[in-house]
């Protein structure tokens, strides 16, 4: 499985900024800009805390499997796949979601003067921050999960394999 890299990520993220800083003053220019939900950051947060649980828990017991504790519970390698694969999802898809919102803040910093305004963009920049929280997590759940190098099972020549 490859690993994410973080250049991708901040493509990701850059790439969804642009358009939505873009798509921002093009709607306000029409209309209402729809607001930003104080919910998101919750929500990026509450899935950066799953991640993050996720992955100490992980961490633990392949500790505790390698030390051979007695009662140890093992890791099953669909389980760390599984985590991995949920870890760089979540990754992606907050990747876009906080570079939208890191988009919508931006162009919401010149009209901080109005207090809705500046309200929005404190969502806004929330949901960014609690975005990279997710991503942190995600990289760190995918570091937990990944194989000790072995050079019998070293196809790609990269010197790590993942779950």
């Amino acid at each position: 499985m490859k690993q994410l890299r973080l250049g991708v990520l901040a493509g990701l993220f850059a790439a969804a900024g642009v358009l939505s800083w873009g798509g921002a003053r093009l709607w306000d220019s029409l209309g209402t800009l729809p607001s930003v939900p104080l919910a998101a950051s919750i929500v990026l947060a509450a899935i950066a805390a799953i991640l993050l649980a996720t992955a100490l828990s992980t961490r633990a017991r392949l500790r505790a499997q390698r030390e051979r504790r007695p009662g140890a519970k093992g890791v099953d390698p669909l389980f760390a796949a599984r985590a991995v694969v949920f870890g760089q999802a979540s990754a992606l898809v907050t990747a876009l979601v906080a570079g939208m919102y890191g988009g919508v803040g931006v162009f919401l910093l010149g009209y901080l003067d109005i207090p809705p305004r500046r309200d929005q963009a404190i969502y806004a920049a929330a949901a960014v921050v609690a975005g990279i929280a997710v991503i942190a997590a995600a990289l760190f759940l995918e570091r937990v999960c990944r194989l000790p190098e072995d050079s019998d099972d070293d196809h790609d020549g990269t010197g790590a394999a993942a779950a």
